[in-house]
């Protein structure tokens, strides 16, 4: 005999009962997700048909694409949904996954699943499993996902008669674990439970209220009273800003009340570029020893005599500490206090500069260095060497906010020597700064694009590119078409994979000097023109400001030494000397020493 939920838990129970997808969809919107990013599917097709009707799912040339516009939507509002089906669409969503690991991201990855009744001995045409096997393998997806430091779980439906399953309860916890965390998580869901009745829950009014009394650091008091003793005896303090910063929009507000109340510059490690204001007074760019070009370089390093180091990644990393050739004077800085962020959500830091504002009353003498800005030569030629100061001039000029999205790669290494703004996406500058993955830069400007809409405000969306990367990902582009968004593209071609070249093999070839990238833009009703010089590359980057659609403007790249950008030209050297070249480290022994 079964026993219904009626008659074990009543019928005003049984009533207040909602469907699992149901719940889905009031756990995304609470969240603030206006939009996912996905593919369909046969085991999604029920998911799609719960939650598309109060929240869009735009789709995506690919699952993988869709996985890094949804990495894209938690760099810009905190937290994004990548929605796939069971295996074929969930594995190409991996790479995804390991750049949201890297960067510390809070995507929650949806995969459509088989029924729970179909989980038997019969292969289904979506596993994973070699026809001499002895059985069958239905969780590949999760221990792939697993297998990436990913917290995965398979959505389970009834199992006690007459008591309803706790598959919605389960799925907000994942969720929130993902937003409290900074980390992605997988959820396969069978597609016979989305409309299967769950338990009811009662979701929390705001996602503030999400942490609750999960704050249990003391000391902060005594902290703040030793930074005070420090800032009593310095004459020329900064704060150095780190990438942990990213997503927290509180913390983000306290040091930039902090710094404006006492007139304490403020510079970024190169992870956290595009965070702040760079035009700012106050701001002295992003620092990374000596790859750095802003003016504030020498201030940072012959002036400064206390540094408040803050949410700064725990572990180094390599390319954000100068490469790790110990030019990078704030790693070494000895009268520094470092507040790396400890706590959920860095509650702990925001406590600490809470006080620090209500405490701390010394006022600095700080004066923004004096900017170099040597005016180009309008008829010199574009290429990486001298790209970001072209961009740096275009920015002064127009008083429209461009958001920066390059692509891993030299044109990555280029966007270091660019002055960004702050723009109303809150990043005027978002790439893939660790290699978790690559081939974002479209996906991730279409997000920006559609950010840019909704707000309406004077921005755009600038992709900066080489062929390689362009080929790699092209299949975005009707997004913007489909989107009416608005996007420039900075195309650099040289026709070659030049960052890490080390050979004239095939395999460094990525392009044909018979592709007509113009005709592939018509083909999307853009707009495309090549150019030469400084000139006219700032007249025609200037008129896409004012045009709909996508722009994209080819440059004519040289695959030389001179014309690459200076971080490049440097790492390049750093490497050969590491590698033993005699007249390498002699000339890196020079400019370091």
């Amino acid at each position: 005999m079964s026993i219904s939920y009626e008659m074990n838990l009543g019928k005003a129970y049984s009533e207040s009962l909602p469907s699992l997808g149901e719940v889905i969809t009031d756990i995304i919107q609470l969240f603030g997700a206006e939009r996912i990013y996905g593919i369909g599917g046969d085991f999604s097709a029920n998911l799609i048909a719960a939650i598309a009707p109060k929240v869009p799912i735009c789709p995506s040339s690919n699952e993988m694409h869709a996985g890094f516009s949804a990495c894209a939507k938690a760099e810009v509002d905190g937290i994004g949904f990548c929605l796939s089906t069971y295996m074929v669409g969930s594995l190409p969503c991996t790479s995804a996954a390991a750049l949201a690991v890297t960067e510390g991201l809070p995507v929650v990855f949806i995969s459509g699943a088989p029924a729970e009744a179909e989980v038997d001995k019969l292969a289904i045409h979506h596993t994973l499993h070699p026809n001499t096997a002895w059985k069958t393998e239905y969780d590949n997806a999760l221990n792939a996902f697993a297998a990436l430091g990913v917290k995965v779980e398979r959505l389970q439906g009834q199992r006690a008669l007459g008591h309803p399953n706790v598959a919605g309860e389960r799925f907000y916890q994942l969720v929130a674990h993902a937003y409290k965390k900074k980390q992605p998580v997988f959820i396969e869901i069978p597609r016979d439970q989305v409309f299967q009745k769950t338990q009811p829950i009662q979701l929390p009014k705001t996602i503030g209220e999400i942490c609750g009394c999960e704050h249990v650091l003391s000391g902060a008091d005594l902290v703040v009273d030793a930074i005070i003793d420090k800032l009593v005896t310095a004459s020329q303090p900064l704060l150095y800003l780190g990438d942990k910063l990213k997503h927290n929009k509180t913390l983000q507000r306290l040091i930039i009340e902090f710094a404006n109340k006492f007139n304490i510059p403020y510079a970024t490690s190169w992870f956290a570029k595009g965070i702040f204001d760079e035009f700012d007074p106050l701001c002295l760019g992003a620092y990374n020893g000596v790859f750095t070009q802003t003016t504030g370089r020498d201030y940072i390093e012959n002036q400064v005599d206390y540094v408040i180091d803050v949410a700064s990644s725990i572990l180094p990393q390599d390319c954000n500490i100068a490469f790790a050739t110990d030019t990078h004077k704030i790693e070494t800085f000895k009268n520094k206090t470092v507040l790396k962020g400890s706590n959920l959500l860095e509650q702990d830091l925001v406590e600490i500069f809470q006080l620090l504002l209500l405490r701390h009353n010394k006022v600095f003498d700080f004066t923004a260095p004096t900017e170099l800005t040597k005016e180009l030569d309008e008829q010199q030629k574009v290429d990486f060497n001298n790209l970001a100061q072209t961009l740096n001039q275009v920015q002064r000029d127009v008083t429209t906010s461009l958001v920066y999205l390059p692509e891993v790669g030299n044109s990555y290494f280029t966007s270091y020597s660019l002055k960004v703004k702050k723009p109303s996406t809150g990043r005027g500058w978002l790439t893939n700064p660790w290699y978790g993955a690559m081939g974002t830069a479209l996906p991730y400007a279409r997000v920006v694009a559609q950010r840019i809409q909704d707000n309406n405000k004077d921005e755009r969306a600038v992709v900066i590119i080489g062929d390689g990367g362009f080929h790699f990902q092209l299949n975005e582009l009707i997004h913007f078409l489909k989107d009416n968004t608005d996007v420039t593209i900075v195309y650099m071609r040289n026709n070659i994979f030049h960052l890490g070249k080390s050979g004239d093999n095939e395999i460094y070839h990525c392009n044909d000097e018979r592709f007509n990238v113009h005709q592939v833009i018509q083909g999307y009703q853009g707009y495309a023109v090549t150019i030469d010089t400084v000139s006219e590359f700032t007249e025609c980057f200037k008129a896409s400001l004012n045009r709909s659609g996508i722009t994209l403007i080819e440059v004519l790249a040289q695959p030389t030494e001179e014309k690459q950008c200076h971080e490049i030209r440097l790492l390049n050297l750093y490497i050969k000397a590491k590698n033993g070249h005699q007249e390498a480290i002699k000339q890196w022994q020079s400019l370091t020493r």
